[in-house]
């Protein structure tokens, strides 16, 4: 229990925990303080001193942000004394400072000028206007077009570099020169743009003045003529709670991070400038019907008339397999779970799908298998009582920013130890203990040689594997050819590496597994899942707090695409479509026969369109014209479909080929849920008004459904929610009007259970016999390996400043300027072999097709591995990959492929 302290405050006695301020205890007791430098967790110098208080028997005043209570300590907050004081500092803060609040655009939005007209200063007596210091014109931060920094207007409280350090923790500013001259700067006056700077702008929100502002904001109004709202971030599957602020032309201009779980106020350069592609002069606002190879706008009623027309008479020449249906990650669990019932009660197939395929199939398939649920098992705050994270995989820094730096914080604030095990040297890699750069599509090899380690120095779990797991000795049979020299031969990497991150991975004593596409994009993806599953559960690093394996999500809403349905192989919750219980309970309540066998998976649609087994496709807001691997044989396949039918925002590449167009919502103007890669069921809230003409994904195949003779009728979002409650035990305790209080995560069974935070407690697991599956997994290399012909290792994946097929980025005029076009990243020994050097053009190769790119030489990549973005259609990585499929997932082998290098 807290020891508590007997304190005075303004001659009223409390009792305080010890330990803490004085500014807490009065803020919990209604006190209100003020502040300038201070940001809880964040900035707490006490440097301004606008915080003071004077506290009985000290000489001095107290500055209340830094000073704790004590026992019998009397604390005075509003006297004469301490008024003048705050009155004489605010001054000497404003001492420098440019009186031109009505021209600011901070104006109404700003500390410093609140504090103004609390003490009622017009004009510092400190101020001598002959004598001014006037900072140079030209800054670090000019020639970026993210932030702009006006040093006059800086007061050096230090809260931008102090948010740098402790939450975007990077560390790319710091205060330079000394006395008057000081300043905010980069190290060695850099441009911004040069030094480690994420442009997350966590600086600009910490900042209380003027002195730092997002540029795409200037120039837009006062932040009194905004109207606010408090929703979730469109881009990945952090799920950060976003305040997002609409001009009077309705046009988002602002974006700002809120304090709560799961991003604590944090926002990556995406969640804070991303959202200006929803107000896009590009976006779809009317139907759209291609006749004689072009588009004509079209009525609603005249759109969907024509394909529902369409689908029924390919259903009743084809037979219902004839058609597939794509989901999406981008769109909400009503959505999803309305196109995945459109797909089975109205055209009777289970080939419904989306981009899960793509990234976690895997995850779905293996830890499903293995642990019964194939989702992260810890919430993203329990990285915090983690002694050791084991990132594998995971270019965490560009595909998921603010996961990262919870990452680094814990390293950072609590000692815990980082191992990162990746084909490049990315990010994370500098801060790591142990780095372990293996070769792309050696996972297994890589984790049977540390699994190894651990059995042979006896570091496992006895007792949990006794009373938890089943298999163990299949996996020992397999582990006794995983000697490290051989390990170390298959990836490349040094065994002493292989055998440190093993140790410190079983001794924790608390350890978490974060991968993401690295681990999945295999055709050995589900092995992989598998393995990690090995490792943590022989361990028993699993079931508890601070232990656990969490696959982060890489769109807003890939966990809850799959959790509603918009797979082949499941309804609602994972139930099977193939168990005939589950299945006449959906029957039941959906009032219609379904089919009985698994569906296709979208990683097979280009084939099966090829092969005349599939005639139609319904796609809501999925790209796979860009996303798919092999595209161009892909693109030849639905170029070949009777029918293609896109709803999206924009004109798609997918979109451009279709037969019917319909204009939907952006995420940014939508009621309904997201669920994040935690689990966490979030509400979705409209911050802007949409276009009139446009409609919401569900409620564009309602009607669509309606028409083809299956009534579907649902007067909003919340009303889906509901329906997908009754069928989905793991949700039945989440309602709308609990999601408007918190975030949720499921399994949530009823209307008094809080949530379940970490999954499989106590080792018990979801499977029929409570206890989780080891599997022997065997090494097997990428389907294609370097040759005469194709000498490099070619990977894709994720940057920083854009996402997916780039259908919204690229609409984003800062992320789209700050990175406009694609690369390949080459190691400096291949370069100077191939005698390219950085930026010239040149020609990437496989046995699928080419690209033209520029070089990047860059450490990253290790030697023998080139590195392509996969987000420009106009350089697409995807002409490139391979689709071999896992053949459990249906996962391509998106992360290794043979490929050529031709300077040009």
């Amino acid at each position: 229990m807290s020891e508590l302290v007997n304190v005075k405050i303004d001659g009223k006695p409390y009792q305080f925990e010890k330990g803490t301020t004085i500014l807490k205890a009065c803020k919990s007791i209604g006190i209100e303080i003020p502040t300038l430098c201070y940001l809880e967790g964040i900035a707490e110098e006490g440097s301004c001193g606008m915080c003071v208080v004077e506290v009985k028997g000290s000489r001095t005043l107290q500055r209340a942000c830094i000073t704790e209570v004590t026992e019998g300590m009397e604390i005075t907050t509003n006297s004469e004394l301490v008024n003048e004081a705050r009155k004489t500092n605010l001054e000497l803060a404003l001492a420098h400072h440019p009186l031109d609040c009505m021209t600011c655009d901070k104006d109404g939005d700003c500390v410093l000028q609140d504090l103004a007209y609390q003490f009622g200063i017009k004009k510092s007596q400190f101020l001598d206007e002959s004598d001014v210091f006037v900072y140079p014109k030209e800054t670090p931060w000019d020639t970026n077009p993210f932030i702009q920094f006006d040093p006059q207007k800086c007061i050096l409280c230090r809260r931008c570099v102090d948010a740098c350090e402790n939450q975007a923790i990077v560390e790319a500013i710091g205060i330079a020169m000394r006395g008057y001259k000081s300043v905010v700067s980069t190290p060695f006056n850099l441009p911004l743009e040069q030094t480690n700077c994420q442009f997350c702008a966590e600086c600009v929100q910490a900042c209380p003045t003027g002195a730092l502002i997002e540029k795409p904001r200037i120039g837009k109004g006062k932040i009194f003529n905004f109207e606010s709202t408090d929703t979730i971030c469109a881009y990945c599957g952090v799920g950060c709670n976003v305040e997002l602020y609409k001009d009077k032309n309705n046009n988002l201009v602002m974006a700002r991070g809120i304090d709560k779980e799961p991003n604590n106020g944090r926002l990556c350069v995406k969640g804070r400038y991303g959202y200006e592609y929803v107000n896009s002069n590009e976006r779809l606002t009317t139907p759209l019907i291609k006749e004689n190879g072009v588009f004509r706008e079209a009525t609603w009623e005249e759109a969907i008339d024509y394909t529902a027309k369409r689908l029924l008479e390919i259903k009743e020449k084809y037979g219902p397999d004839a058609i597939g249906v794509l989901g999406s990650a981008r769109c909400t669990n009503e959505d999803n779970y309305i196109v995945q019932k459109f797909a089975r009660a109205v055209i009777g197939t289970n080939n419904i799908d989306h981009c899960a395929r793509l990234c976690h199939a895997s995850t779905v398939a293996g830890l499903g298998k293995a642990l019964g649920a194939g989702a992260a098992t810890n919430p993203i705050d329990d990285i915090k009582n983690a002694d050791v994270m084991f990132v594998i995989g995971s270019n965490t820094t560009e595909t998921h920013p603010v996961i990262a730096q919870f990452i680094k914080e814990n390293k950072k604030k609590r000692g815990a130890k980082l191992i990162v095990c990746d084909p490049r040297n990315i990010d994370l890699a500098q801060y790591a203990d142990i780095f372990i750069q293996h070769y792309p599509g050696t996972d297994v090899a890589l984790l049977n040689g540390m699994m190894k380690v651990i059995v042979d120095n006896g570091l496992i779990d006895k007792e949990f594997i006794e009373n938890h797991t089943e298999g163990f000795e299949d996996l020992l049979k397999v582990l006794k050819n995983y000697d490290l020299d051989k390990v170390s031969k298959i990836t490349g990497v040094d065994k002493k590496l292989i055998e440190s991150a093993a140790i410190t991975y079983a001794k924790g004593p608390n350890s978490m597994i974060f991968y993401t596409m690295g681990i999945t994009q295999h055709h050995v993806g589900v092995d992989n899942v598998l393995s990690i599953a090995n490792l943590a559960l022989i361990t028993g690093h699993i079931g508890k707090v601070g232990n656990g394996i969490d696959p982060l999500r890489g769109q807003a809403n890939v966990q809850g695409a799959c959790d509603v349905g918009a797979l082949p192989d499941v309804y609602t919750g994972y139930q099977k479509v193939t168990d005939e219980t589950v299945r006449k309970k959906f029957e039941e309540f959906w009032k219609v026969k379904l089919p009985d066998k698994v569906g296709y998976a979208v990683s097979q649609f280009g084939d099966l369109a090829l092969d005349g087994k599939l005639k139609a496709v319904y796609a809501m807001g999925e790209n796979p014209l860009v996303t798919e691997a092999d595209v161009r044989h892909v693109k030849e396949g639905f170029e070949k479909l009777e029918f293609l039918a896109v709803q999206d925002i924009f004109l798609s590449e997918t979109a451009q080929i279709a037969d019917v167009v319909f204009p939907a919502k952006a995420a940014y103007e939508k009621f309904g849920t997201f669920t994040n890669t935690e689990r966490r069921v979030q509400l979705l809230k409209p911050a802007r008004t949409p276009h009139p003409n446009v409609k919401d994904d569900w409620e564009i195949v309602c009607e669509v459904a309606t028409k083809m003779g299956y009534p579907m009728h649902y007067k909003d979002a919340e009303e889906i929610w509901e329906e997908i409650r009754e069928v989905t035990p793991s949700f039945k305790g989440i309602t709308y009007k609990r999601l408007k209080e918190n975030s949720l995560q499921w399994p949530c069974p009823d209307i008094t259970h809080p949530g379940t935070k970490i999954l499989h407690y106590g080792g018990n697991f979801k499977r029929p016999n409570s206890k989780a599956l080891i599997t022997g997994v065997e090494f097997e290399p990428p389907v294609e390996i370097p040759d005469n012909e194709y000498p490099f290792v070619l990977t894709t994946g994720r940057i920083l400043f854009h996402y997916h097929s780039r259908n919204e980025t690229r609409r984003v005029k800062v992320l789209e300027s700050f990175v406009p076009e694609n690369f390949v990243e080459i190691n400096p020994e291949d370069a100077e072999a191939l005698n390219i050097k950085d930026g010239d053009n040149v020609k990437v190769k496989t046995r699928r097709g080419e690209i033209v790119v520029k070089a990047k030489i860059s450490q990253k990549p290790k030697k023998g591995v080139v590195f392509v973005s996969f987000h420009f259609s106009e350089a697409n990585a995807n002409i490139l990959t391979i689709n071999a499929l896992d053949p459990v997932a249906r996962i391509p082998e998106y992360k290794a492929c043979a490929c050529a290098i031709e300077k040009i």
